[in-house]
């Protein structure tokens, strides 16, 4: 169990922030340069599914110019990101909609090098499923490692399979496992992506994700609330009263217990959503972000708690 909760003190937080890991990593911040390739998912082109994920909108982010080439679109972001802080800015050129591995290998050797041409890119993040990591994709990924700060991050969501079922992901929780096993045997960074309120699951299910997810000792985890967002499977479901939302009470309640189950080590490279408020129909108040940080320093801070707390490595020898 981890005793120490004044750990990460430079962010004033009692958990392991990515802003921590960065500055301590690098001495700065890295600013994620938003880019999309035009990549889709085995489980909307047919390959093992269609429609997608249930709450699955196509995974861009605010600023992505998907008709420019990747070039054209890290210069875009680099422009969008300077003006605002600076022109010594340091990016992550970070491939997020849809699976990024979902390719040719030549195709993704040369998109991935393209992003390495810029000198202010400083790391890669890939966004991808555990069941599109062949041996000759991860082979790649080693390769690229080598050559820049890697993370290859894994739409997890949960451990469950009844929910897995549910959400349409056409990925079980064995073949994720597989994937990312591939990844950690090659020494690759890996961030695993959570998400809280998936449509009935209970919080003894949530913190069993949370405790499986600890005994696989990742590099870094997102964690997020569930976001209904306009056009997709979910708002169908949440519009006919089938998928009943978290509070924000009820929602740091559970990310303030996951975090005591988590490794001190890992990095919480997110611990709440950033939905396009212009398509998000619920959960509302996920909007106010400062609002939702700040709930959450207040609970562990009330209960004198901090991430590892609860930690027990299952593989240690007693």
């Amino acid at each position: 169990m981890s005793a120490n909760p004044f750990k990460y003190s430079l962010d004033n937080k009692r958990y392991h922030t990515l802003n921590y890991y960065n500055k301590t990593k690098y001495g700065n911040k890295l600013y994620k340069a938003v880019i999309e390739c035009g990549f889709t998912c085995p489980n909307i082109d047919g390959s093992k599914g269609f429609g997608g994920c249930i709450f699955c909108d196509g995974g861009s982010g605010y600023f992505t110019a998907p008709e420019l080439n990747i070039k054209e679109q890290i210069e875009n972001e680099f422009r969008r990101i300077s003006s605002k802080y600076g022109e010594n800015v340091s990016l992550t050129a970070y491939f997020q909609a849809n699976t990024n591995t979902y390719a040719p290998v030549e195709k993704l050797r040369e998109i991935y090098y393209t992003a390495l041409e810029f000198p202010y890119v400083k790391a890669v993040s890939i966004g991808t499923r555990g069941d599109c990591l062949s041996e000759e994709i991860l082979d790649l990924l080693s390769g690229l490692n080598n050559k820049t700060e890697l993370t290859v991050e894994l739409g997890m969501q949960t451990v469950h399979e009844i929910t897995i079922n549910l959400i349409n992901r056409c990925c079980t929780h064995e073949e994720f496992l597989d994937g990312y096993n591939g990844l950690k045997k090659r020494n690759i960074r890996t961030c695993l992506h959570i998400i809280n309120g998936l449509p009935f699951e209970t919080e003894e299910m949530m913190l069993e994700t949370a405790r499986q997810t600890a005994q696989l000792k990742p590099d870094a985890v997102k964690l997020q609330m569930l976001h209904v967002i306009k056009g997709t499977k979910l708002a169908e479901m949440y519009e006919d009263g089938m998928s009943e939302l978290l509070s924000k009470e009820k929602y740091i309640d559970i990310i303030v217990k996951q975090l005591e189950l988590l490794p001190e080590e890992t990095v919480i490279e997110r611990i709440t959503g950033d939905g396009d408020k212009s398509k998000l129909i619920a959960p509302k108040w996920s909007t106010d972000k400062i609002s939702v940080l700040g709930g959450i320093d207040k609970r562990m801070a009330e209960l004198d708690t901090w991430q590892g707390k609860k930690y027990i490595d299952s593989s240690a020898k007693h």
